[in-house]
């Protein structure tokens, strides 16, 4: 089941480095396209950076709609990133061609991948300069949803091993996220 997740928090579906799967629509057609180089950027509001190359039909709708969903694609989705990361948008319909299932209870026009662990509604801020020049996109996150097999009470928290978080290398090799482990810092609190 999907939870909502406090836009607060929401830079925790980012902060331990999945590659994503970046979605976007407007009223004609629908994208997806897989982006390792995502990051959280701020708490308040709750904002994210992506690369999305010039040539991407994904980016084109993105700059057409000025909104996109970044999906954490668990580990079941691995061949799906890869085969979505592999393909242009501008030469087949993803969406039928890889058979891409969609999450039924949304609040977002844009479609939502099934299966994933996490998704980020985003509105681009737009920054012509660093788009033009870098390929990079800020997004302010509009809302924010986390499977509750796997993000609990504000935290990552995998019970179901299946929706563990994909972390891509390169040549179709990624790694999964490990096991959690807590310390603490012996310090009484920090400046």
């Amino acid at each position: 089941m999907k939870v909502s997740v406090p836009l607060a928090k929401s830079y925790r579906l980012l902060n331990h480095g999945p590659v994503t799967l970046v979605s976007a629509a407007d009223e004609q057609e629908q994208n997806v396209m897989a982006a390792a180089w995502a990051m959280a950027l701020d708490f308040e509001p709750a904002k994210v950076a992506v690369v999305l190359d010039k040539q991407t039909h994904t980016r084109q709708l993105i700059e057409k709609t000025g909104e996109f969903v970044l999906n954490i694609p668990s580990k079941q989705l691995a061949k799906l990133t890869l085969q979505v990361g592999s393909t242009s948008g501008k030469e087949i319909n993803k969406w039928t061609s890889f058979d891409i299932q969609k999450e039924a209870e949304t609040d977002s026009r844009i479609p939502l991948l099934k299966d994933c662990a996490a998704w980020l509604h985003c509105r681009v801020i737009s920054e012509p300069h660093n788009q033009q020049t870098y390929d990079l996109f800020i997004g302010e996150v509009i809302a924010a949803w986390a499977d509750d097999l796997a993000f609990e009470n504000g935290h990552w928290d995998f019970k179901d091993e299946s929706l563990k978080t994909l972390h891509y290398v390169a040549g179709g090799h990624f790694f999964v996220t490990g096991e959690a482990i807590e310390v603490s810092s012996g310090l009484d609190s920090p400046d």
